[in-house]
Protein backbone atom coordinates (compact mmCIF):
# COMPACT_ATOMS: atom_id res chain seq x y z
CA UNK A 1 0.00 0.00 0.00
CA UNK A 2 1.03 3.89 -0.86
CA UNK A 3 2.61 4.77 2.73
CA UNK A 4 2.63 8.70 3.51
CA UNK A 5 5.88 10.98 2.90
CA UNK A 6 8.02 10.69 5.92
CA UNK A 7 8.43 14.99 7.22
CA UNK A 8 11.74 16.03 7.92
CA UNK A 9 13.80 15.15 10.68
CA UNK A 10 13.81 16.86 13.52
CA UNK A 11 17.46 17.34 14.71
CA UNK A 12 18.27 14.43 16.87
CA UNK A 13 15.12 13.42 18.31
CA UNK A 14 13.05 10.48 17.56
CA UNK A 15 9.79 11.21 15.79
CA UNK A 16 6.64 11.26 18.13
CA UNK A 17 4.55 8.82 15.71
CA UNK A 18 6.31 6.28 13.70
CA UNK A 19 4.29 3.95 11.70
CA UNK A 20 6.17 1.47 9.59
CA UNK A 21 3.74 -0.43 7.53
CA UNK A 22 0.84 -0.37 10.39
CA UNK A 23 -2.60 -1.18 9.43
CA UNK A 24 -5.60 -3.34 11.33
CA UNK A 25 -7.41 -6.13 9.85
CA UNK A 26 -11.11 -6.95 11.85
CA UNK A 27 -10.95 -10.77 12.08
CA UNK A 28 -14.02 -12.22 10.06
CA UNK A 29 -15.94 -13.94 8.56
CA UNK A 30 -15.50 -11.57 6.46
CA UNK A 31 -12.23 -10.13 7.50
CA UNK A 32 -11.95 -6.34 7.21
CA UNK A 33 -8.95 -4.08 6.57
CA UNK A 34 -9.90 -0.85 8.53
CA UNK A 35 -6.65 0.23 8.22
CA UNK A 36 -4.34 -0.71 5.49
CA UNK A 37 -0.28 -1.08 6.36
CA UNK A 38 1.34 2.38 5.46
CA UNK A 39 3.48 4.49 6.67
CA UNK A 40 3.32 7.71 8.64
CA UNK A 41 6.05 9.82 10.38
CA UNK A 42 5.30 12.64 13.33
CA UNK A 43 8.08 14.68 14.20
CA UNK A 44 8.11 16.63 17.71
CA UNK A 45 6.80 19.93 17.20
CA UNK A 46 4.66 18.78 14.38
CA UNK A 47 0.79 20.35 13.79
CA UNK A 48 -0.36 17.58 11.60
CA UNK A 49 -4.67 17.57 10.42
CA UNK A 50 -6.26 14.26 9.93
CA UNK A 51 -9.07 14.17 7.34
CA UNK A 52 -11.28 11.70 5.71
CA UNK A 53 -14.92 11.21 5.09
CA UNK A 54 -17.10 8.62 7.65
CA UNK A 55 -16.15 5.05 7.97
CA UNK A 56 -12.67 6.02 6.07
CA UNK A 57 -10.26 4.20 9.14
CA UNK A 58 -10.28 8.08 10.78
CA UNK A 59 -11.23 6.34 14.32
CA UNK A 60 -8.89 3.13 13.91
CA UNK A 61 -5.91 5.44 12.87
CA UNK A 62 -7.11 7.49 16.26
CA UNK A 63 -7.42 4.07 18.14
CA UNK A 64 -4.24 2.64 17.15
CA UNK A 65 -2.29 6.13 17.60
CA UNK A 66 -3.91 6.82 21.25
CA UNK A 67 -2.43 3.09 22.24
CA UNK A 68 -5.96 2.02 22.46
CA UNK A 69 -6.17 -0.94 20.25
CA UNK A 70 -3.31 -2.70 19.29
CA UNK A 71 -2.55 -3.49 15.55
CA UNK A 72 -2.29 -6.58 13.88
CA UNK A 73 0.64 -5.54 11.09
CA UNK A 74 3.69 -3.51 11.00
CA UNK A 75 5.26 -1.30 14.01
CA UNK A 76 4.36 1.33 15.79
CA UNK A 77 7.38 3.18 17.61
CA UNK A 78 6.09 6.40 19.63
CA UNK A 79 9.03 8.60 20.95
CA UNK A 80 11.51 5.98 20.26
CA UNK A 81 9.77 3.29 22.20
CA UNK A 82 8.52 0.03 20.21
CA UNK A 83 4.91 -0.02 21.28
CA UNK A 84 4.70 -3.73 20.18
CA UNK A 85 7.10 -4.91 22.82
CA UNK A 86 4.32 -3.61 26.01
CA UNK A 87 1.67 -6.16 27.32
CA UNK A 88 -1.48 -3.98 28.40
CA UNK A 89 -0.12 -2.40 31.27
CA UNK A 90 2.82 -0.85 29.61
CA UNK A 91 0.67 0.57 26.92
CA UNK A 92 -1.59 1.79 29.66
CA UNK A 93 1.51 3.51 31.78
CA UNK A 94 2.90 4.93 28.21
CA UNK A 95 -0.64 6.64 27.02
CA UNK A 96 -0.98 8.06 31.11
CA UNK A 97 2.74 9.85 30.57
CA UNK A 98 3.02 10.60 26.32
CA UNK A 99 -0.47 11.49 25.29
CA UNK A 100 -3.18 13.86 25.73
CA UNK A 101 -6.53 13.13 24.42
CA UNK A 102 -9.31 15.96 23.39
CA UNK A 103 -12.55 14.56 22.22
CA UNK A 104 -15.38 15.82 20.76
CA UNK A 105 -17.40 15.17 23.60
CA UNK A 106 -15.55 17.12 26.43
CA UNK A 107 -16.42 14.15 29.03
CA UNK A 108 -16.32 15.86 32.22
CA UNK A 109 -17.67 15.92 35.66
CA UNK A 110 -20.27 18.04 35.94
CA UNK A 111 -20.25 17.64 39.99
CA UNK A 112 -16.63 18.74 39.98
CA UNK A 113 -15.44 22.30 39.35
CA UNK A 114 -12.72 23.21 36.55
CA UNK A 115 -9.49 23.28 38.78
CA UNK A 116 -10.82 19.25 39.81
CA UNK A 117 -11.76 18.14 36.45
CA UNK A 118 -8.07 18.67 35.52
CA UNK A 119 -6.55 17.28 38.89
CA UNK A 120 -8.41 14.47 37.89
CA UNK A 121 -6.19 13.20 35.24
CA UNK A 122 -3.40 12.73 37.85
CA UNK A 123 -5.51 10.81 40.57
CA UNK A 124 -3.47 7.58 39.56
CA UNK A 125 0.09 8.90 38.90
CA UNK A 126 0.72 8.92 42.71
CA UNK A 127 0.49 12.71 42.93
CA UNK A 128 -0.21 14.54 46.12
CA UNK A 129 -3.86 16.41 46.14
CA UNK A 130 -1.92 19.28 47.15
CA UNK A 131 0.29 19.22 43.68
CA UNK A 132 -2.41 18.15 41.70
CA UNK A 133 -4.69 20.92 42.67
CA UNK A 134 -2.09 23.50 41.96
CA UNK A 135 -0.76 21.85 38.67
CA UNK A 136 -4.54 22.06 37.28
CA UNK A 137 -4.87 25.89 38.36
CA UNK A 138 -1.68 26.42 36.58
CA UNK A 139 -2.61 24.55 33.05
CA UNK A 140 -5.95 26.21 33.49
CA UNK A 141 -4.07 29.51 33.71
CA UNK A 142 -2.20 28.32 30.51
CA UNK A 143 -5.54 28.16 28.22
CA UNK A 144 -6.80 30.67 29.59
CA UNK A 145 -9.36 29.79 32.40
CA UNK A 146 -7.66 30.92 35.63
CA UNK A 147 -10.32 33.20 36.45
CA UNK A 148 -12.91 30.06 36.01
CA UNK A 149 -11.21 27.64 37.92
CA UNK A 150 -13.92 26.96 40.74
CA UNK A 151 -16.73 27.26 37.89
CA UNK A 152 -19.17 23.78 37.53
CA UNK A 153 -19.38 22.54 34.05
CA UNK A 154 -22.83 24.05 33.65
CA UNK A 155 -22.15 27.16 34.37
CA UNK A 156 -18.91 27.18 31.71
CA UNK A 157 -19.64 28.02 27.82
CA UNK A 158 -18.67 25.39 25.11
CA UNK A 159 -15.61 26.55 24.30
CA UNK A 160 -14.64 27.03 27.44
CA UNK A 161 -15.79 23.21 28.47
CA UNK A 162 -13.26 22.25 25.20
CA UNK A 163 -10.57 24.59 27.17
CA UNK A 164 -10.82 22.22 30.39
CA UNK A 165 -10.68 19.15 28.49
CA UNK A 166 -7.48 20.95 26.41
CA UNK A 167 -6.01 21.63 30.30
CA UNK A 168 -6.58 18.04 31.54
CA UNK A 169 -4.73 16.81 28.53
CA UNK A 170 -1.89 19.05 29.14
CA UNK A 171 -1.39 18.70 32.86
CA UNK A 172 0.50 15.62 32.53
CA UNK A 173 2.96 17.10 30.19
CA UNK A 174 2.20 15.05 26.88
CA UNK A 175 4.27 13.99 23.99
CA UNK A 176 1.46 14.28 22.16
CA UNK A 177 -1.98 16.12 22.04
CA UNK A 178 -3.97 14.09 20.36
CA UNK A 179 -7.39 15.79 19.38
CA UNK A 180 -10.79 14.19 17.87
CA UNK A 181 -13.24 16.45 16.01
CA UNK A 182 -12.02 19.12 18.87
CA UNK A 183 -14.50 21.79 17.73
CA UNK A 184 -17.35 19.05 16.44
CA UNK A 185 -19.70 20.18 19.42
CA UNK A 186 -18.59 24.14 19.02
CA UNK A 187 -20.04 27.19 17.20
CA UNK A 188 -18.43 29.30 15.08
CA UNK A 189 -16.81 31.62 18.01
CA UNK A 190 -16.32 29.41 20.34
CA UNK A 191 -14.59 26.71 17.45
CA UNK A 192 -11.94 29.57 16.78
CA UNK A 193 -11.15 30.05 20.39
CA UNK A 194 -10.35 26.80 20.71
CA UNK A 195 -8.47 26.67 17.31
CA UNK A 196 -6.06 29.65 18.73
CA UNK A 197 -5.33 27.64 21.36
CA UNK A 198 -3.84 24.75 19.44
CA UNK A 199 -1.84 26.86 17.08
CA UNK A 200 -0.61 28.60 20.35
CA UNK A 201 0.03 25.08 22.06
CA UNK A 202 2.11 24.13 18.66
CA UNK A 203 4.11 27.51 18.83
CA UNK A 204 5.05 26.72 22.23
CA UNK A 205 6.58 23.58 20.83
CA UNK A 206 3.61 20.98 21.80
CA UNK A 207 3.22 18.10 19.21
CA UNK A 208 -0.56 18.10 17.87
CA UNK A 209 -2.68 15.59 15.53
CA UNK A 210 -5.90 16.07 14.96
CA UNK A 211 -8.63 14.26 13.36
CA UNK A 212 -11.16 16.14 11.41
CA UNK A 213 -13.90 16.46 8.79
CA UNK A 214 -14.05 20.11 8.61
CA UNK A 215 -11.80 21.65 5.88
CA UNK A 216 -11.18 24.66 7.80
CA UNK A 217 -9.86 23.11 10.79
CA UNK A 218 -7.82 21.01 8.70
CA UNK A 219 -6.00 23.79 7.17
CA UNK A 220 -4.55 25.03 10.48
CA UNK A 221 -2.52 21.63 10.07
CA UNK A 222 1.68 22.45 8.56
CA UNK A 223 0.84 19.12 6.94
CA UNK A 224 -2.40 17.41 6.39
CA UNK A 225 -3.01 13.28 5.83
CA UNK A 226 -5.85 11.92 4.21
CA UNK A 227 -7.53 8.50 4.34
CA UNK A 228 -9.71 6.98 2.55
CA UNK A 229 -10.81 3.13 2.62
CA UNK A 230 -8.41 2.84 5.30
CA UNK A 231 -4.99 3.77 3.46
CA UNK A 232 -3.23 6.55 4.63
CA UNK A 233 -1.81 9.60 2.05
CA UNK A 234 -0.71 12.79 1.68
CA UNK A 235 -2.46 15.54 -0.32
CA UNK A 236 -3.11 19.14 -0.53
CA UNK A 237 -6.37 19.79 1.54
CA UNK A 238 -9.75 19.81 -0.35
CA UNK A 239 -13.59 19.98 0.07
CA UNK A 240 -14.25 16.76 -1.78
CA UNK A 241 -11.30 14.83 0.01
CA UNK A 242 -13.24 15.26 3.08
CA UNK A 243 -17.41 15.72 2.38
Amino acid sequence: MTGVPVAPEADDKPPVIEFRQVGLTYPGPPPVEALCPGDLRVDAGEFVTIIGPSGSGKSTFLNIAGLLDVPTSGTYILDGINTGTLGDAGRTALRGRRIGFVFQSFHLLSHRSAQENVALAMLYNGVPRRERLSRAREVLQRVGLGHRVDALPARLSGGERQRVAIARALVGNPSLLLCDEPTGNLDTANAQTVLRLLDELHRDGMTVLVITHDSEVAQRGGRTVTIRDGVLSEHAVCVEAIA
